[in-house]
């Protein structure tokens, strides 16, 4: 396997050959990716061939890995200090007048937070992006300090991370690693990414693996105990870099990144909810946040409009910027209400957002709100979601225009109250039409489209209290929330094996104009009008505002919850449902006084 359209070199260094490959005009902006253990440069195609399209891309086999040679003898031979010998040569090669973006994953990622950390290498890295893969002066310094204060939390974060380094101890023992890469275990570790990581069945790994395996087996033998014994007091980087954090990574613990601002005075954080090999599981987002960071850090491609740096997040969407910062989001019903600020709510945190309503101003003054809360993109679209080939339409013009959707958030709804027996089969249909089908039509096509790319995704549906509180005001409504409420909980289990996450979203009695709007069965205009007014009376004197809910739609993503009550009331009627169904029968029978 090699890199589709690349073109190679060969680069001599330090008694050893380094085989480069290369991608893109040479006269923009060069970013170096750097693989890790196992693997060689084609861990990193996918992410490449997406960058190719904006820089000048250059991928490097490590010395004994894929096309490089091994150096004679093997101890001694990938120490950190021949390993940063092995970048310049080929940073020189490539990129002679200008500094390069470095990008390393696992153990590319090791050797990089070197190369950015010591003075030799200074003015020649313009950024760094890291992912999975700690500085081991940083991680020795992590030791010692909570060794020095065994808090139970610092025991804790210890044996959590000794737990998750088992294979760290195996491979410093002698042979043994050798024999199981070039036998059985080399036979079965693409069998293993697959099950395991989820990596796709695309040919990876190479065929190189077995010996690439073995040989790598001495960049922890060469480098890990001497650093991590006597880690360098020194290692501040002299560039800025983004620390990418996959948060369901088997073997690297997220508290070793919690002292990393004393280390980078210029630090980004991201975070994923996907496994360690992510230049195979999300090469969209990767790219995506790589180029960001790199125009960021240029100025913009030469030929091309300058970038500025990323907007900061707003102060109520910055603890969510590094989870959201960049995906791509869309939000029904967004032109008020709880979609209005789900859909600012996102953008605070740096998503790039689709304002999604059926009325064209309210969708527009979205967008533009979304963009000065933060969003570095934001797009208004006009859709009735009931009407299916219109929804067709939104799904194929979204995927062609601003790419595969991260978040979806079904939310557009209409209210409808009244006696079962004086509500007409019309109204049955126009309030299932919206918040049923209308749920249906979106998780069907954007749920689609999430699971051909193979990079996961979360569907956030916004079903109600009202789903499992029963009511004889709102016999039409509660049905359609409750079939969302199922409908989200089926998908959930459905879409699991493909990293797509459901959650449903049940708030209570939250201040919106939904009660303006809602309609009354079997009353004549002017009751109509009345019972709407005093409806909006009581919503506002609950005083529950739909920012509350945006928030835990946001939480409800970050820890894929299935079925989120918000309001007080939607939370004990939750409860109630499991401890006291019959109590709940009981209230269902009170007319509320409208």
């Amino acid at each position: 396997m090699t890199v589709e359209g690349a073109r190679e070199r060969r680069v001599r260094t330090g008694g050893v050959e380094l085989c480069v490959a290369e991608l893109g005009d040479t006269t923009r902006p060069t970013v170096v990716l750097v693989h890790g253990y196992p693997d060689s440069k084609e861990v990193w195609s996918e992410v490449a061939s997406r960058l190719a399209a904006h820089f000048h891309v250059v991928l490097y086999d490590v010395r004994g890995h894929g096309g490089s040679t091994a150096p004679r003898p093997l101890r001694g031979g990938f120490t950190l200090e021949k390993l940063t010998d092995d970048f310049l040569a080929v940073a020189d090669a490539v990129s002679p007048d200008r500094p390069v973006h470095l990008v390393g994953h696992d153990w590319g990622s090791v050797q990089s937070w070197e190369f950015v950390t010591v003075e030799r290498t200074r003015g020649r890295i313009a950024s760094f992006t890291s992912m999975s893969g700690p500085s081991l002066d940083h991680f020795g310094h992590w030791i010692k300090q909570r060794v020095k204060r065994p808090t139970p939390r610092a025991v804790g974060q210890l044996l959590g991370q000794g737990a998750k380094s088992w294979y760290v101890y195996l491979l410093h023992t002698p042979v043994l690693p050798e024999l199981a890469w070039r036998g059985p275990l080399g036979k079965r570790w693409p069998a293993i990414l697959r099950r395991v990581e989820k990596v796709p069945g695309d040919g990876y790994p190479t065929a190189s693996l077995p010996s690439d395996a073995a040989h790598g087996a001495w960049l922890y033998r060469d480098n890990v105990r001497a650093r991590l014994g006597s880690p360098r007091p020194d290692a501040h980087a002299h560039a800025p870099v983004q620390l990418v954090t996959p948060l369901q990574d088997a073997f690297l613990s997220e508290r070793l990144y919690d002292d990393l601002e004393a280390w980078v005075p210029r630090l980004v954080r991201r975070a994923l909810p996907a496994k360690h090999w992510v230049p195979r599981t999300r090469p969209d987002q990767l790219a995506s946040w790589i180029t960001e960071f790199v125009r960021a850090n240029e100025g913009g491609p030469p030929g091309g409009p300058a970038s500025a740096a990323p907007v900061p997040a707003r102060p109520a969407g910055r603890r969510y910027a590094e989870r959201f910062g960049g995906q791509l989001v869309l939000v029904t019903g967004a032109g008020s209400g709880i979609g209005r600020a789900t859909a600012l709510a996102f953008a605070g945190a740096g998503a790039r957002v689709v304002a999604v309503d059926r009325d064209a101003r309210s969708a527009e003054r979205t967008a533009t709100a979304a963009r000065a809360a933060g969003a570095p993109e934001a797009w208004a679209e006009t859709v009735d979601v009931s009407d299916e080939q219109a929804m067709e339409k939104l799904a194929a013009k979204v995927a062609a225009e601003y790419g595969v959707v991260d978040v979806l958030v079904n939310n557009a709804g209409i209210g409808l109250a009244g006696p079962f027996l004086d509500t007409t089969a019309e109204d049955w249909r126009k309030v299932l039409d919206v918040n049923l089908w209308g749920v249906i039509h979106g998780c069907r096509l954007f749920a689609r489209q999430m699971a051909e790319r193979g990079q996961g995704g979360h569907i956030v549906n916004t079903a109600s209290a009202a789903a499992y509180q029963p009511s004889r005001a709102l016999p039409a409504y509660s049905t359609s929330k409750a079939a969302v409420l199922m409908l989200s909980e089926c998908l959930r289990a459905e879409l699991a094996g493909r990293d797509i996450g459901v959650s449903a979203v049940c708030p209570g009695f939250v201040n919106t104009n939904i009660t303006s709007t809602a309609y009354f069965a079997g009353v004549d205009a002017a009751e109509q009008d009345r019972r709407r007014g005093r409806a909006a009376r009581l919503y506002g004197l609950r005083g529950y505002p739909p920012e509350k809910v945006a928030d835990a739609i946001l939480r409800a993503v970050i820890h894929n919850k299935a079925v989120v009550p918000v309001t007080p009331e939607a939370r004990g009627a939750r409860l109630l449902t499991r401890l006291a169904p019959g109590a709940l029968r009981a209230i269902a029978r009170w007319e509320p006084p409208l």
